[in-house]
């Protein structure tokens, strides 16, 4: 993983632990702190509506997208965007996914998260289990089957 990338997790940490907001990460960093080969370039946050505020708050000085309700009309959440050192990080805050014409609320973060070790750094990501029904259900098939290949080597 990227030293920059490292450094800027740390950052989050670091804050975010001071704090009682509700948080993991979720795509590309997320996979490869769980192992699987990905070389991430950014950092996706996923927390429920008011942590979503309040991480914009934490790292006012790093915004680059003032968090605020959006939708691509198969996603929508609380977005916004900061920028660390170089990094993208987004903010995702009560991100609800449409699946067969319907909104599908988050699942509860306590429910979907596990916590991995980089460094000396507790960091809470997405279960891959979450991840690859998700990717699957908003039609991401290859990212979903890739997921779902790394899980049954490892449990083989």
């Amino acid at each position: 993983m990227k030293p920059e990338l490292l450094s800027v997790l740390r950052m989050l940490n670091e804050r975010l632990s001071t704090t009682h907001v509700n948080w993991a990460l979720t795509g590309s960093t997320s996979f490869a702190l769980q192992g699987l080969p990905f070389e991430p370039s950014d950092i996706d946050i996923q927390t429920d509506e008011q942590g979503a505020y309040a991480i914009e708050q934490l790292f006012r000085d790093h915004v680059q997208e003032k968090v605020r309700f959006s939708s691509n009309g198969s996603i929508r959440s609380h977005f916004g965007e900061l920028q660390i050192n170089g990094i993208r990080v987004e903010i995702m805050g009560n991100i609800e996914k449409r699946i067969h014409h319907k909104w599908e609320k988050q699942p509860n973060l306590d429910d979907i998260k596990r916590f991995v070790m980089i460094d000396d750094i507790r960091i809470p990501v997405l279960s891959l289990e979450y991840e690859e029904k998700a990717y699957r259900a908003l039609g991401r098939i290859e990212k979903a089957d890739l997921i779902a290949q790394y899980l049954a080597a490892k449990n083989d």
